[in-house]
């Protein structure tokens, strides 16, 4: 054999494995150019010898001539769509409902809900022999010539595989390939692109799978369809499964016990979006155990195991004028893009996040640019691109500042992150905003302690940490600008009204990293007192079920530090209230001990954070959908269909005043 015959297999599977370590591992091994120089050499190799060529060649996936049209293959199992919701209710709804018609508890897998055009990727001995569209469900539409030249789809998988193995997914593009094909075709006098998933849909179809491989398509899978053999318990473990064969899955995907648990990680991952270079629209839930599935069957168009939570989006175009700099209560530092004014979502926009200084070099914003803009849902307007084939000159790079625009301390980035922070806890914009945070509705509720009167305590050294609040005097209040002694009266009888707020409140309002609502009352309600949280290990807090090892060290290390000692120690001393009230509840002397209460309607005089931990404190269980297993329905104004099933159902229902006399008869 011939030393080029010899060659020709390794550099193939080289090949094969950089192309995992780019597109599914995320760890490439070598640089472009590299890559480039291996890929030549085989098509050198291939050219000599074209009896040597085989059909799962890295080198198929740069296109053949045209097909003449697109067949339309049948299904093996139907492409059904996803019943979706736009209220985090309904979604709690949906889990009860269908909660009930298993004997098992319900894990839930939490997933990105990708923008893109569903595919369907088939599989026999390992390798790819077919790509269909969804098309009405049915039947699809044949782009296996499209789809083979994208680089995530393995043509041969890694391990071994189901004899036949077919996997659902969703074919996208980033942003950023979408600013670079605009460019392309302004260059060449084209219209550009509006958004990722219109070229998508387009690309997919195309008859000519050259042009395909030049837009530089993804892939993420996310779903089972025909397999012999199937092996794999839960969903989750199905995601390694096609991990380990080479496949790419979405990314992020979790896998939660509780629906209250897995919707609070929707939180985080709407929180992520902005940072993420492909489109979202939703999050989606499914059923994790995989065995469940078949029990729970199907409506009449969509399985019953799996949900989607959506948010509208919008977007806008405009003009990026500057990008400032602003310290957040833990110190991170955030660039912020100053905008042009422009309608989105019936507001006027003209601030948008730009989230940190790798996404300003990843998106490569500079000043003046035009940039596109995006709202989804309650995320803060976020820059998706810049329009780079709109870009006038040669506008300047943005240098992110080494020090604190506020304290001048040395900046400093999160090991193994993406943030960079001020560390000084003593810096004035920190302070100012943690204050903020501790006054907040949701923190410590302290009417009064407005954005104005933060700053002027803060400025003229009234006020250093959250403690320092309930040393105040109405004297000192009324000496500051604008502020009288009736005004001065009210803020400190709003600072000392917030005292018995209890421990997860207090949690919540010191403004630890990683702390929020829900995961200052697991804390709270595992320890129950300030005291014995503070004496517990690390591993005691991290053993707590949705706390974990980071969330764990955070809490830890600030009640361990200085800073966070010296504030306890202040609040303790202020007769702040660091501690749980269970007792009531666990003995069942709580007027609400062992009782469903649903909140439905607009409240007047509390808000839904608000009335559900007051249900919480008396012994009582706040539920999100009305059933006969519900006790009361407390109804605010514009209450609707709760309502109307409450009476159907012969639940008691109450009136805000009603509520007050149930807890105070």
């Amino acid at each position: 054999m011939s030393a080029e015959r010899e060659r020709i297999d390794p550099l193939r599977d080289e090949i094969r494995r950089h192309d995992r370590l780019y597109y599914v591992d995320a760890q490439p091994e070598i640089s472009d150019l590299q890559y480039d120089h291996l890929m030549q050499d085989l098509m050198a190799l291939e050219a000599a010898h074209p009896e040597w060529i085989v059909a799962d060649s890295p080198t198929r996936r740069l296109g053949d001539a045209p097909v003449s049209e697109l067949e339309q293959v049948p299904h093996r199992l139907p492409m059904l769509s996803i019943d979706n919701t736009y209220s985090e209710d309904e979604v709690r709804a949906y889990a009860q409902r269908v909660g009930k018609l298993v004997d098992t508890p319900l894990h839930w897998a939490v997933e990105l809900k990708i923008d893109g055009v569903a595919v369907s990727l088939i599989y026999e001995e390992g390798q790819l022999v077919r790509a269909l569209t969804r098309g009405n469900g049915q039947v699809g539409d044949d782009i296996t010539h499209n789809i083979r030249t994208v680089r995530d789809v393995p043509l041969r998988l890694a391990t071994e595989a189901p004899r036949v193995l077919e996997v659902r997914g969703e074919v996208y593009m980033t942003n950023g390939d979408l600013t670079l094909l605009n460019q392309r075709q302004q260059a060449k006098g084209e219209e550009p692109y509006r958004n990722t998933r219109n070229v998508t849909a387009g690309t997919v179809r195309l008859l000519d799978s050259r042009i395909a491989a030049e837009r530089r398509l993804r892939v993420f899978c996310h779903g089972l369809g025909y397999v012999e053999d199937r092996s794999w318990p839960t969903y989750v473990q199905f995601l390694k499964g096609l991990r380990k064969m080479g496949l790419p899955v979405t990314p992020l995907v979790k896998s939660l016990k509780t629906i209250d648990a897995a919707l609070s990680y929707c939180q985080e991952l709407i929180e992520l979006i902005p940072e993420l270079d492909f489109e979202v629209d939703g999050i989606v839930l499914k059923v994790d155990q995989i065995s469940l599935r078949d029990q729970l069957g199907l409506t009449s168009k969509s399985p019953r195991w799996l949900i989607a939570y959506k948010f509208e989006k919008y977007e806008a175009i405009t003009q990026l004028n500057a990008i400032r700099v602003q310290v957040g209560k833990t110190g991170t530092v955030t660039p912020v893009a100053e905008l042009a004014p422009v309608e989105l979502a019936g507001t006027t926009v003209s601030r948008a996040s730009l989230h940190n200084a790798d996404e300003i070099e990843r998106k490569d914003v500079r000043v003046g640019d035009t940039v596109v803009v995006e709202k989804a849902g309650k995320i803060i307007p976020h820059i998706v691109r810049v329009e780079k084939h709109l870009r006038e000159g040669r506008p300047r790079k943005f240098a992110f500042p080494t020090k604190c625009p506020e304290c001048d301390a040395e900046l400093v980035k999160d090991e193994g992150g993406v943030y960079i922070r001020c560390p000084n806890p003593e810096c004035p914009a920190q302070i100012k905003e943690r204050l903020r945070y501790f006054a907040s509705r949701n923190a410590m509720d302290i009417e009064g302690l407005g954005d104005k009167l933060v700053d002027q305590l803060v400025e003229c050294g009234m006020v250093r940490t959250c403690g320092d609040l309930y040393g105040l005097t109405v004297e000192q209040v009324a000496s500051l600008e604008r502020m009288g002694t009736a005004s001065a009266t009210n803020l400190i009888n709003g600072i000392e009204s917030s005292k018995p707020r209890g421990l997860d409140r207090v949690l919540n309002a010191l403004s630890i990293r990683h702390v929020g609502t829900t995961v200052a009352r697991l804390i709270a309600e595992h320890f129950g007192s300030m005291e014995d949280l503070q004496t517990a290990s690390l591993e005691e807090i991290a053993a707590i079920d949705e706390v974990g090892p980071i969330i764990a060290s955070s809490v830890y290390g600030y009640l361990q530090s200085c800073y966070g000692e010296s504030t306890v120690a202040v609040l303790k001393q202020a007769g702040v209230d660091l501690s749980t009230n269970k007792s009531a509840a666990e003995d069942g002397a709580a007027v609400l001990a062992g009782k469903v209460l649903v909140v439905t309607g607009t409240l007047i005089d509390f808000t839904r954070d608000e009335i559900q931990d007051l249900i919480r404190q008396h012994g009582g269980r706040a539920a999100s959908s009305v059933s006969k297993n519900t006790d009361y329905l407390v109804a605010g104004e514009k209450a609707g269909s709760k309502l109307a099933k409450a009476q159907q159902l012969g639940v008691a229902v109450l009136s805000e005043d009603d509520f007050r006399r149930l807890l105070n008869p």
